[in-house]
């Protein structure tokens, strides 16, 4: 029987995170790089990214660039590709929340919502899929939300994208599974992000959030590692297709 511990061992692969330079897209990059990953971190500030890889070190590198951009595609793929070889992980954190009401979504608000948390994910990942096909070996990890199967206020553009990301994350499974990647989501309830500061900001409203959780709290950055580490490793070989809700019990009432 294979050291139960041996499955959740990064060493020898390489994971590549968008978002990055913040947030949950930022401990996933130190958490990977902790269990033996070399990591390549991709946002678009390039002063984060320099911090995050002096912090992880010499398995660590950035590259800082647009993930919207269909036109420059290539150039990033290869620029991802150049430090260590082809990223056997790929976890697509980069998102963004216009929080515009029905009403006042604009179109701009709309497509820049859709790009970044949507497209990208599927289109890098189709970039990037091909030497995990003829390694037979590959993880992607997309990020859902509690609005992939929720409405909140101001969420209407923000959601759409999310609910999307459920269904893309099936039919990649569906699509590339059966060369031996798998495509899961994380779906995280309330963490202290960027992305959640004017929720955090409100002290009622945030105290409303964790009172709405089975634990009794919102989340704390440290929460998501282990459902990470478990989806990007040997852990979860037969799991794909799957949404994984890190909400504490958010979802469940």
């Amino acid at each position: 029987m294979v050291d139960p511990r041996s499955l959740f061992d990064l060493t020898g692969k390489v994971a590549c995170i968008t978002g990055a330079s913040s947030g949950l897209g930022r401990r996933a990059a130190v958490t990977l790089s902790l269990a033996g990953a070399k990591v390549i971190a991709v946002a678009r500030r390039k002063q984060a990214l320099r911090s995050l890889s002096l912090e992880i070190g010499a398995n660590a590198a950035h590259v800082a660039g647009d993930i919207t951009d269909q036109k420059q595609l290539k150039v990033l793929c290869d620029s991802i590709t150049n430090p260590f070889g082809p990223p056997d992980i790929l976890i697509h954190a980069a998102g963004v929340n216009t929080r515009q009401s029905a009403d006042e979504v604009s179109r701009r608000g709309w497509e820049t919502t859709l790009a970044l948390n949507l497209e990208a994910p599927f289109f890098l990942s189709q970039a990037l899929v091909t030497p995990m096909k003829e390694n037979g070996w590959g993880r992607i990890v997309n990020f859902a939300s509690l609005q992939t199967t929720r409405a909140f206020p101001g969420g209407i553009a923000y959601g759409a994208s999310k609910a999307g990301i459920a269904q893309l994350t099936r039919a990649m499974a569906e699509a590339w599974s059966p060369h031996g990647i798998t495509a899961n989501a994380i779906g995280p309830g309330f963490f202290p992000t960027e992305l959640t500061q004017a929720v955090f900001d409100d002290k009622e409203r945030a105290d409303r959030n964790a009172a709405q959780t089975c634990i009794g709290r919102n989340g704390r950055l440290e929460d998501i590692d282990g459902p990470l580490l478990f989806l990007c490793s040997d852990a979860s070989s037969y799991v794909t297709g799957q949404i994984m809700m890190v909400d504490g019990g958010f979802t469940a009432k």
